[in-house]
């Protein structure tokens, strides 16, 4: 029956159709690898990882049920085993024992799994529920939102270019937009259809998703009272900088913005700066800062700026009222915690991986930049270029040859006449694509585009699935990173190593079916401090009482 399986009745049950699918059944096992990660179960439980199962309905009958196949993609995620092909080259038979099983699935096995979730298109639901649960729970006042491009290299989609500033290219691909908070705790992520903006996505996908998830945040009574009290405030960068679009935000959803200016040309005067004390990702930060008020086509603004050391000036806008400039201060420049998630979501995570092959249509109604005209103002700018060379080459050598002898002004006269000609025909062309780009529209609509040249977009629903299961580990990670802190005196730039430490080590695996118990037993770590840390990590867990998911066996945790 394949490497590690030893419940040949269950597979052969299953396969039957006898069973639902199989019970998980701990067996005392010494040194079992990766064992630690089941200290996160707690973390992963608390996060929302078993949402799922009320959202989905049950898979077909077999050995691997629903729940046994998410606690298989949080435990690959959380151990850095980034597809289910990489299964392949680990210890297949040690997996299963954290699962009560005698191995985990095969890739084959659990992709086949994964279809049969991602078919029931219920991504969304349960990452709209995992959502709200979240900002419901910690009621963050400020969301920071950002895209994340994930670069395409295959040739089956047909996708339009966008600037990626990691490679400094425009290259095909997907924009995902993240919402997080001061932290970097991811809340949501949307998809962008084609190539919309930063402003396009948050009136069309992120103010509606947070209007939902905020509703207990402010009545409207209180905002028909107070006529300065924000919903809440969107934080991020320069490319959402539009004042109308702030108005409008404001006007009609009474939803503050905090961004940087754009296009900043005076300088104020630094004896204005003075030195504050503000809080940028959980630590206290002095800067000089200074406020002066700012309007611009009619809407009121509050301008903050800050002095580095090297005298420049950073401008940040706000519509926030009530919020005192040091505070915002220290929100704005805590959006590198977006950018320090997306970086470690990348590495970690694998977070540009695709989850499934395949594409689907477009809005058809879509309007885009029409590919004809891009072509045509591109062969513009080219021939452009070629006029302007050769009529610098022409006038260098008129300038060259104004003394000339008489000897050799024929074959001078020649050559700047053959150079005078090619420049003709260079303005000509260029007057005939100016003509062709007058006759072309600079928008279409998807539809009307050549059916071989249309836009269409890689599969959604699977990557969004898989994009939430990584929210929750990365969440249920940060959590046990959190309780870890007091007790570790490197917390500060060591916390998630350790983190990763105890995932990837060794345990020993003791159930208890008289006093229904499951006592995982932690091997000794890398240094003293790490083991301290990791008694103190016990302690608090027990706490908890957790039960192993699908079982009555309450999890308790110690050191050797």
């Amino acid at each position: 029956m394949g490497i590690a399986t030893t419940r040949e009745f269950d597979r052969v049950a299953s396969s039957l159709g006898l069973v639902e699918e199989a019970t998980p059944i701990f067996h005392h096992a010494d040194n079992v690898c990766n064992a630690g990660v089941l200290f996160l179960i707690p973390a992963l439980l608390s996060q929302g990882l078993l949402k799922a199962t009320d959202i989905y309905a049950r898979l077909r009958k077999g050995y691997y049920g629903f729940v046994s196949i998410l606690l298989v993609l949080a435990f690959m995620f959380l151990s850095r085993i980034k597809c289910p092909e990489q299964l392949k080259t680990c210890k297949v038979g040690e997996l299963g024992k954290l699962l009560g099983l005698d191995r985990v699935p095969e890739a084959k096995c659990l992709r086949y799994k994964i279809e049969q979730i991602v078919n029931q298109n219920k991504a969304m639901v349960l990452s709209q529920a995992l959502s709200q649960e979240w900002i419901e729970a910690e009621v963050p006042l400020f969301f920071y939102i950002d895209g994340h491009v994930r670069v395409y290299h295959g040739y089956q989609a047909n996708l339009t270019k966008r600037y990626v500033s990691r490679e400094k290219l425009c290259l095909a691909g997907t924009t995902e937009f993240w919402v997080n908070n001061e932290l970097g705790m991811p809340y949501l992520v949307v998809f962008s259809e084609l190539n919309e903006k930063l402003k396009t996505v948050i009136l069309e996908q992120v103010v509606p998703a947070l209007l939902r998830d905020t509703a207990s945040y402010v009545s409207e009574d209180e905002l028909q009272k107070d006529k300065e009290l924000a919903r809440f405030t969107l934080v991020f960068d320069r490319e959402g900088y539009d004042v109308a679009f702030f108005k409008q935000l404001w006007n009609d959803y009474r939803i503050a913005v905090l961004t940087y200016r754009k296009a900043v040309k005076d300088v104020w005067p630094e004896s204005d700066f003075e030195d504050c004390t503000t809080t940028v990702i959980a630590k206290n930060v002095t800067m000089k800062l200074c406020e002066k008020p700012f309007e611009t086509n009619g809407f009121a603004l509050r301008e903050i700026r800050r002095r580095s050391e090297n005298n420049h000036q950073t401008s940040i806008v706000t519509t926030l009222p009530k919020v005192s400039m040091e505070v915002l201060a220290g929100k704005m420049f805590s959006r590198w915690s977006q950018e320090n998630f997306f970086r470690y979501m990348v590495q970690d995570f694998d977070l540009d991986r695709m989850a499934e092959y395949g594409i689907e249509e477009v809005n058809q109604e879509l309007e885009v930049v029409n590919p004809s005209y891009k072509n045509i103002t591109y062969r513009l700018k080219k021939l452009r270029e070629k006029e302007r060379r050769l009529k610098a080459k022409l006038y260098a050598v008129i300038e060259e040859n104004l003394n000339t002898d008489i000897d050799t002004l024929k074959d001078i006269l020649h050559e700047q006449g053959k150079m005078q000609e090619s420049i003709s025909a260079y303005e000509r062309d260029i007057k005939d694509l100016c003509e062709e780009r007058k006759q072309t529209p600079y928008y279409i609509k998807v539809k009307d585009m050549p059916e071989k040249s249309q836009y269409n977009k890689l599969k959604t629903e699977s990557k969004l699935f898989m994009n939430t299961i990584r929210m929750i580990a990365y969440r249920a990670e940060t959590v046990v990173a959190n309780l870890l802190t007091p007790y570790y005196c490197k917390s500060a730039v060591e916390i998630r190593m350790l983190v990763k430490e105890i995932i990837k080590s060794d345990a020993d695996m003791i159930p208890d079916y008289e006093e229904n118990t499951l006592t995982i037993r932690l091997h000794s770590l890398s240094t003293p401090r790490a083991n301290r840390a990791a008694r103190e990590l016990c302690s608090i867990l027990n706490d908890t009482e957790t039960l192993y998911p699908g079982t009555n066996l309450r999890l308790a945790y110690e050191t050797v």
